[in-house]
């Protein structure tokens, strides 16, 4: 597949990531219950009526790339993926959906050779939506909007000292806060979903470490804003992170997302 501009592609992602956002919000508003899958992880109705959406859009905007999403992969839907292929996640940090904190997002993002090249980040209970494709994108988007007005965004400079960390609302642990004293860490701020990248992006924080398991479709869209931004995400090794884990069943190891250098 020629892979079209990246921007504008990032872009389409943004307005279908709009489209599927008012389903989610109906539930996010109503006295829902959640339930859990075969991995134990938690869903709600909107995460399988939101990727109907976005599933929907997807095929037409990209015919024939496979798209390997959340809820379609755990009912046991797991496309043969080549050198292009698309991750999807229609409410990534259910915990944070159900606890009604507004820090979920949606996430849609294109694999190309191993790497993110494009994706979009959209917080609709926050109205803020995040793209990245050749450039870095944020701004205020309310759910259903097609009209996507943003602004550029740049991750900042690291100092040697005095650094910021962004780490998991509902997953830090011990080994992630030890590692980030190593780097000069003096701050840490707490943070769900997708948005630890973003903050990265926009040059809020420096470092985002993890090292409990995530999926491929949990990071992809973060990680192609970042690297948009100018930042990048690694393996603790500093080795790239990479995608298309197949062995693994797209499972992803330990990472550390950083700003610029």
């Amino acid at each position: 597949m020629p892979i079209p501009d990246r921007d504008a592609l990032a872009f389409e992602f943004a307005r279908i990531c709009s489209a599927a956002a008012p389903v989610v919000m109906e539930v996010y508003r109503s006295d829902f219950s959640a339930r859990s899958k075969a991995d134990t992880s938690p869903v709600t109705e909107a995460d399988e009526a939101a990727e109907a959406i976005i599933l929907e859009a997807l095929h037409r905007l990209l015919p024939g790339v496979p798209i390997l999403a959340e809820e379609a992969f755990a009912a046991g839907d797991r496309p043969d993926i080549g050198a292009e292929f698309l991750l999807v996640d229609p409410v990534d940090g259910t915990r944070e959906f159900i606890n009604k904190n507004g820090q979920f997002t949606i996430n849609i993002a294109l694999i190309s050779s191993l790497n993110p090249v494009a994706g979009c980040v959209y917080a609709p209970a926050l109205e803020t939506l995040y793209l990245g494709g050749k450039s870095a994108f944020g701004g205020t988007v309310l759910p259903g909007d097609t009209d996507i007005n943003l602004n550029p965004i740049s991750a900042r400079r690291s100092a040697s000292a005095k650094r910021t960390a962004v780490m998991s609302r509902s997953h830090a642990d011990d080994q992630t806060v030890a590692f980030a004293k190593t780097e000069g860490v003096t701050e840490t701020i707490s943070a769900g979903s997708s948005l630890k990248f973003c903050m990265l992006a926009e040059g809020k924080a420096d470092l985002y470490p993890r090292f409990g398991p995530t999926m491929e479709w949990d990071t992809a869209a973060g990680h192609a804003v970042l690297n948009a931004a100018g930042g990048r995400v690694e393996n603790p090794d500093g080795t790239p992170f990479r995608y298309g884990k197949v062995d693994t069943g797209f499972l992803n190891g330990p990472f550390i997302a950083r700003g610029r250098d």
